[in-house]
């Protein structure tokens, strides 16, 4: 887990939906902005998994955004979307394992085999036979 927040850069807006007066007067959106490219805090490669990852969130100047207007302050929306972002940064760098294709063993398909004549013989039991 990196802290790269020093290289995020912060815009406010005012917030939508309801809250009354205080909707309308204070900008209380925070949206945080980060130039993905001109990161010192990460290679080459971890920069094209997160541009690779995170496509549908950067814009095309470059830059990944996120916009946070759930709480009420400035300060507090400003914390949350360091805290999301740094998150979704670390989700994008986790590299999964690539899967092995396995074949069922002679146990497990006899065991199958076996669960499904079960079945069956409870079922023509059900019958109603003359």
């Amino acid at each position: 887990m990196k802290d790269f927040s020093k290289e995020l850069g912060f815009k406010t807006s005012r917030s939508s939906g309801a809250g009354g007066q205080n909707v309308n007067k204070v900008e209380t959106s925070v949206t945080v902005l980060w130039l993905v490219d001109e990161s010192e805090f990460f290679n080459d490669h971890q920069k094209e998994l997160i541009h690779s990852k995170l496509k549908n969130r950067i814009n095309t100047d470059g830059y990944l955004f996120l916009t946070v207007s759930e709480s009420r302050t400035q300060l507090m929306n400003k914390n949350k979307a360091v805290e999301k972002i740094v998150e979704l940064v670390d989700k994008a760098l986790i590299v999964q394992k690539k899967r092995i294709a396995t074949k069922p063993s002679k146990g497990q398909k006899q065991k199958r085999l076996d669960t499904k004549k079960k079945l069956s013989e409870k079922k023509d039991n059900r019958k109603f036979k003359f």
